[in-house]
């Protein structure tokens, strides 16, 4: 080990090894440590399956019908990463791509009147959808398009709309929409968990569709991307990242640190 460095790093969760893939690029010298064996911190992936069981104090061993504790990989927080997000043009820009591989995602589906609904991913597949009438179809691809053409800095591109002041429920009311609309957008398209949007700025909501559908086009098929071996390819990535550039990383049970008056450590 080198006996000076730049940059300490504590903890090798996604927002740690990222911090250090990007200083190690910009030519610091880092020293990454953790105190767990294993890469991600909470954003991790177990693996194998018995170190799952052994985490959460789950009696016994996986059965059998689980097959080999090798092909599983468990996420402690699910997440998908949308195809056109920050995340995603951050690991492109770093070419932290070179050490992960994605999947697209097959489909997103929505529950609605007793029955799964498939998200619609194509113009063919919106037309043939159960999910709104004909005329709701129609409404809804036009406020697609003001969506779509929605610029906060172009007024042209406004309608009218102020986007720090005008609410989501507005800009539904503008374009009659209905509930059910309303809430196949606000759930299945700008994902939001509650209807609290409704009565707030309608920029974030905006955002959120245009990402929404930006990612759709980049794969066709769904809007979401996922690392092949889970999440915690992520944190992982960024590591090998550090370590390209001559920067250290190692694992230790306890640490203790001493600030000087230069404030070095």
């Amino acid at each position: 080990m080198n006996e000076e460095y730049d940059v300490i790093v504590l903890g090798t969760g996604l927002t740690e090894c990222i911090l250090s893939g990007i200083m190690s690029v910009k030519g610091k010298r880092v020293l990454h440590m953790d105190r767990n064996s294993y890469y991600g911190a909470e954003s991790a992936s177990i693996t194998p399956l018995e170190d799952l069981y052994k985490r959460f104090n789950i009696p016994g061993n996986p059965p059998d019908s689980m097959g080999k504790g090798r092909d599983w990989n468990v996420d402690l927080i699910p997440k998908f990463l949308m195809a056109n997000g920050q995340l995603v043009r951050m690991l492109l820009i770093t070419q932290v791509t070179r050490y992960l591989d994605f999947k697209v995602i097959e489909g997103s589906y929505v529950y609605k009147g007793g029955k799964i609904h498939k998200v619609p991913s194509t113009e063919t597949e919106a037309l043939a959808s159960s999910l709104m009438g004909l005329f709701e179809k129609r409404r809804f691809r036009k406020f697609l398009i003001f969506v779509s053409n929605f610029d906060e800095n172009d007024p042209k591109t406004m309608e009218d709309v102020d986007p720090q002041k005008t609410t989501m429920r507005a800009i539904f009311q503008k374009f009659s929409l209905g509930q059910e609309v309303m809430d196949f957008t606000g759930h299945s398209l700008a994902l939001y968990r509650t209807d609290d949007y409704l009565d707030q700025p309608c920029i974030q909501t905006i955002n959120r569709i245009k990402l929404y559908s930006e990612s759709l086009a980049r794969y066709g098929k769904s809007p979401y991307l996922y690392p092949l071996y889970g999440l915690g390819e992520l944190p992982q990535g960024f590591a090998r990242l550090m370590l390209q550039t001559g920067s250290q990383s190692c694992h230790i049970t306890s640490h203790h640190f001493r600030c000087a008056e230069d404030r070095t450590v």
